[in-house]
């Protein structure tokens, strides 16, 4: 008896069907990021993007002081095709360390990106230890003294420069860019499981199809 999944597989071209399994095959949890109190939208949305074009399936939004916006023209709709996570006042009375302590419990290393007297240069920072979620913070103050005081680890993109620091979109670019092509080229197995998968392409037909959830209905209905 078919499943779902393939109920909904027959409502979409072929090509639609291979593309997600193009994409399903370079779509990595190994490496997460997480957003904390991030204010401009057009930073915001460009750090959203690069995870999407990059692979990086789940990202993580901390709203502490600052409330996360989008500006749609910069995010293109790469939001739809990620897993996004929310920590804020609403639900944590200190959102950070919500955010903290639910990746350490699925087994994530807290990695700070700033400056730190114990960091790491980027190039240097070691993927066979384990999974990591990278931190970024705020444009003007970068990480708070709650996430540094709980970071596991500290890495730094090198600077060859008078300015101290890059744009927050761009520091995320590069990171992210580099430690990509770090894990297609180590024997990390990064890549998403079967079941993981198959969730992630259940959502994005929901999201493709148009009355998704009339068609789940019935076809429940009929079985």
């Amino acid at each position: 008896m078919k499943n779902l999944l393939e109920h909904l597989s027959e409502f979409v071209l072929p090509r639609r069907l291979e593309l997600f399994e193009e994409v399903l095959a370079k779509r990595s949890k190994y490496i997460t990021v997480a957003l904390e109190d991030i204010y401009q939208s057009q930073n915001a949305s460009a750090v959203l993007r690069t995870c999407e074009c990059l692979g990086v399936q789940d990202v993580h939004i901390i709203e502490d002081r600052n409330q996360y916006k989008l500006n749609p023209d910069v995010v293109m709709g790469s939001t739809k095709w990620l897993s996004m996570y929310r920590y804020n006042l609403s639900n944590s009375k200190t959102p950070t360390l919500e955010a903290i302590n639910q990746l350490r419990t699925k087994g994530y290393r807290i990695v700070a990106t700033t400056p730190h007297k114990d960091d790491v240069e980027l190039q240097n920072l070691d993927l066979t230890k384990g999974k990591i979620a990278l931190f970024f913070g705020t444009e003007l103050t970068g990480l708070s003294k709650t996430m540094l005081d709980n970071a596991d680890e500290f890495v730094k993109i090198s600077m060859h420069g008078f300015t101290e620091s890059f744009n927050i979109s761009v520091s995320a670019a590069i990171t992210l860019h580099h430690l990509r092509q770090k894990l297609e080229n180590s024997g990390i197995m990064w890549q998403l499981s079967k079941e993981e998968k198959d969730e992630l392409k259940l959502s994005w037909l929901k999201q493709s199809i148009k009355k998704a959830d009339l068609i789940e209905e019935q076809f429940f209905g009929t079985k």
